[in-house]
């Protein structure tokens, strides 16, 4: 990382901006993520995504292995600033991903013997895997979970909106995370990072602004 690119990219912008950027960051984390895969209804992404900003999950991965890359249209609603989209075209490409980097797979269906989630263990690293409301997760992802989650319901219906559901465990496993101790925050590097690519979205033109700054820079 360009740490003079930093310094200089941050001369654009205010003071009030840059405290903004470091209060929120110290809430970020990536001890949870979430996976939706193969929802193609658009609004239902963009709040997935905006949940996740509410929640203070930094990570979203998108799978879209079956009809192609519809996401963008909806995707670019704000949320998108300030949410690290990860995009992929294979489920398997996705979780052997995700369990590289430590997170253990997490499979939301209110069937099988799904643990509820209240009771659900938030020390460990999670990544919750989200599917269709009308089919749920593909058989891929439910051989291959290493546990399953369920929201306790209590009446005719069976499923809620994929939206909502992130939304309520979201709510449930992050405020829980802050509360039992559990190291959830991102490391100085993971900050500064994130705060470079925040401030390139902040910064209008910014791509033309870096060119200039190592175009001087190399004269």
């Amino acid at each position: 990382m360009d740490l003079q690119l930093f310094e200089y990219l941050q001369t654009y912008l205010t003071d009030r901006r840059k405290e903004l950027f470091k209060r929120v960051l110290d809430r970020r984390t990536r001890h949870f993520t979430v996976v939706t895969e193969d929802v193609y209804q658009l609004h239902n992404t963009s709040a997935v995504m905006r949940t996740c900003d509410i929640f203070g999950i930094q990570d979203l991965h998108v799978v879209e292995e079956l009809k192609g890359k519809r996401v963008d249209k909806e995707i670019a609603m704000g949320a998108q600033k300030w949410v690290s989209l990860h995009r992929y075209n294979s489920i398997a490409g996705c979780m052997k991903q995700l369990k590289q980097q430590g997170y253990q797979l997490i499979a939301t269906t209110p069937h099988n013997d799904s643990t509820m989630l209240q009771e659900f263990d938030v020390s460990k690293k999670s990544a919750f895997f989200f599917g269709k409301e009308s089919v749920g997760l593909s058989e891929s992802v439910m051989e291959q979970a290493d546990g399953f989650l369920k929201i306790p319901m209590f009446g005719f219906t069976e499923s809620l909106n994929i939206s909502v559901s992130a939304a309520i465990i979201l709510q449930e496993v992050v405020t829980r995370m802050r509360e039992e101790g559990v190291d959830w925050r991102l490391s100085s590097e993971e900050k500064l990072q994130i705060e470079l690519e925040w401030t390139k979205r902040t910064i209008k033109n910014a791509e033309e602004i870096i060119k200039h700054y190592y175009d001087r820079k190399n004269s």
